[in-house]
């Protein structure tokens, strides 16, 4: 009889979004009047814009004919998109970026879970708490994190704690990590590094042959001067970092499904034997292996953000949702809730009520204010008596959360 992959079982039966989910479904059900407020998953609620949605239009009318139909496009994306990618994100900031180095896919979700992949099962993997689950469970399927103990917490994995002491900013490993994933601006905490804070992670990485899976999904929403948006900005990043890029929440691509991954040439890891192996080289097998490229209609959309006016409408975006933090942010300060991030990322962590876990909070959101937001426990031990609000919903729902949470 066929033996399952046994590391899929180790993990929580359902994953945390699953759960908000099946939570929202059980109480409209039992109260199907109910006019609930979500603001919870990081999805987008404006439509796409109008540059990205004529390019798509434009390229689907190219579909109809035989001379410019499109069948398979290169597995890493066209040059297109990855020429206007490397111009726009990394070039116009005087980040030596090639093409050749960004992989073009359907979301950084995707590739921030498919990247263990080029990675021994035996590298140790340092990930921070409260985190994005993704890191954890997919390095559990893939039998890096070892065993679940008490409160999900695997044996094999290095927590580095991230809290109000610390000021959201984790300290360096006190054993050696071979992985080490930052998502920064920070999901679910909002919270940011400085260039001389991040500085001090590349720092550790040269010198203990690390490798740093930075995912900078949230960088657009970034309005300090002092946040990096990329971790290349940092002096020699690019011989221990892998980044990862979506326009998901950039550019309302929740639906539509585009993100990159950059993975430069001068990066490299060791063979069992102890040879240097190139990482572009071994992500390019295993993403022309198991992938098929993303679609040449959603490819032209991403290509026309970057357009001028494509530019403008991203931003006007972004302004929305940042309106929206700010509303969430100073509203829940003005309750009397100890609030933290909301300047450079869509989302604001806020403190529970004293005596509340996480979970209790949101029950209590849920069924008495009928407002969804997400349970910190579902991040890590250090998100309990936290809950996470995104600011992605529209301005009317925003504002009447906070009215609701006021009274």
């Amino acid at each position: 009889m066929a033996q399952i992959n046994d590391n899929f079982i180790k993990i929580p039966a359902t994953y945390l979004f699953s759960e908000i989910a099946k939570r929202v479904a059980q109480h409209k059900e039992l109260n199907p009047e109910a006019n609930i407020i979500r603001m919870g998953i990081g999805d987008v609620s404006l439509p796409l814009p109008d540059a990205a949605v004529d390019a798509m239009i434009a390229a689907a009318e190219e579909q109809r004919h035989a001379e410019t139909f499109r069948g398979y496009g290169p597995e890493q994306g066209y040059d297109f998109l990855r020429n206007a990618i490397v111009e726009n994100d990394f070039r116009a900031k005087g980040l030596n970026i090639e093409a050749d180095e960004i992989f073009v896919s359907d979301g950084a979700k995707s590739d921030t879970g498919n990247i263990g992949d080029i990675f021994s099962i035996h590298n140790k993997v340092a990930v921070t708490d409260p985190v994005y689950p993704v890191y954890v469970d997919t390095n559990a399927m893939g039998g890096r994190a070892g065993e679940p103990g008490a409160q999900n917490v695997w044996s094999n994995l290095i927590y580095l704690p991230c809290n109000a002491e610390n000021n959201f900013v984790p300290d360096l490993p006190t054993e050696k990590a071979d992985l080490i994933y930052l998502c920064f601006p920070n999901n679910p905490t909002g919270t940011t590094l400085t260039r001389e804070q991040l500085k001090v992670w590349v720092d550790y990485a040269r010198e203990n042959n690390s490798i740093i899976l930075f995912d900078a999904a949230y960088e657009a929403f970034i309005t300090e001067e002092n946040v990096p948006h990329s971790i290349y900005e940092i002096d020699g990043a690019q011989e221990v970092a892998i980044e990862f890029r979506s326009f998901s929440k950039t550019a309302g691509f929740t639906g539509t499904r585009c993100g990159y991954t950059v993975v430069p040439k001068s990066l490299t890891a060791l063979s069992e034997n102890g040879e240097k192996v190139q990482l572009n080289k071994l992500w390019n097998r295993r993403h022309s292996t198991k992938f098929n490229g993303t679609s040449y209609v959603v490819q032209r959309a991403a290509e026309a953000t970057y357009s001028p006016e494509g530019k403008k409408q991203v931003r006007a975006l972004i302004d929305y949702y940042m309106e929206n933090v700010r509303i969430i942010r100073e509203s829940l300060q003005k309750a009397g809730f100890s609030t933290f991030g909301g300047i450079n990322a869509p989302y604001v962590w806020v403190k529970t009520p004293a005596g509340m876990s996480s979970w209790d909070y949101f029950d209590f959101l849920l069924k008495e204010k009928n407002i969804v937001c997400t349970p910190g426990a579902g991040f890590g031990t250090n998100g309990e008596d936290y809950v996470r609000f995104s600011a992605f919903g529209s301005r009317e729902n925003t504002i009447a959360a906070m009215k609701r949470i006021a009274e």
